[in-house]
């Protein structure tokens, strides 16, 4: 049995030497893996690899943006609508997956409207298989940080964030959610290259909403609220930011089976 796992990983790799921090490393690798796995998804259904690129600068941008605005806007809009030029100081950190998530579909759909031979829908659903990848990583990050830690715990596999200046407990969420991410993306890979879902749809795109907002609501009761104003809400702001996404996620995959039994 463990005895606890007292964490303090220095959040630079080489602290002193070269200041680069795991994360930005951690987010890096979510694009590249993506972008290999993208290359061979646009390879096998012969769309130009160039169109690839350009796709990755506008979700590169929509990402970054998104869940910057998202956190500034969705957690502490009082701080950032009165000090707007703190918005622009990423590296101090604050960014929000909900907000990345509407990031990367502006993105989707602004360059659905300079191609104009795929569709929203097309982009979208090979797009979150690699996004749920992404997400793996970027939680991986934020464990190297020590941040968005889990709530107090006396479970054996319990991490103690030293760097955090405490001496008891936490839940590791961000453990659980990459776990959880990882295998959605297994599943939604497979679903691409086994089940032919990238046919339907609309298809790929709703598993994706209901797996990880779905995932992201319950694991929401164990983490630690991320800002005050969280502590008197029945839900905090991460549930409430998942229902309608997975309710949007649930409309999409009945549209996809109805559309497939209708062409049957």
């Amino acid at each position: 049995m463990l005895n606890y796992i007292h964490w303090n990983i220095n959040p630079e790799i080489l602290p002193d030497i070269l200041p680069v921090r795991w994360y930005g490393v951690l987010f890096m690798l979510g694009f590249v893996f993506g972008y290999y796995i993208l290359e061979r998804v646009f390879k096998a259904e012969n769309k130009p690899t160039a169109w690839l690129d350009s796709l990755s600068l506008y979700v590169g941008a929509g990402t970054i943006l998104g869940a910057r605005l998202g956190h500034c806007l969705f957690y502490e809009p009082e701080y950032y609508l009165g000090h707007p030029l703190e918005i622009l100081k990423i590296w101090e950190g604050g960014l929000a997956s909900h907000g990345a998530a509407v990031g990367i579909l502006l993105a989707h759909w602004l360059f659905a409207r300079k191609i104009k031979d795929i569709s929203f829908l097309w982009i979208t659903d090979r797009m979150v298989i690699v996004v749920a990848l992404a997400a793996v990583c970027i939680r991986t990050g934020n464990l190297m940080n020590s941040e968005i830690v889990g709530a107090p715990t006396d479970l054996p596999w319990g991490f103690v964030f030293e760097r955090l200046g405490e001496n008891f407990p936490r839940h590791p969420t961000q453990i659980y959610e990459a776990l959880a991410y990882l295998l959605i993306f297994g599943f939604l890979y497979h679903q691409y290259w086994k089940k032919g879902a990238g046919e339907k749809p609309g298809r790929l795109f709703g598993y994706f909403l209901v797996l990880v907002f779905g995932f992201r609501f319950f694991v929401e009761y164990i983490k630690d609220v991320q800002v005050d104003f969280e502590k008197s809400m029945a839900l905090n702001m991460g549930q409430w930011l998942s229902i309608p996404l997975v309710l949007l996620g649930i409309v999409l995959i009945l549209r996809s089976s109805k559309a497939a039994s209708g062409t049957s």
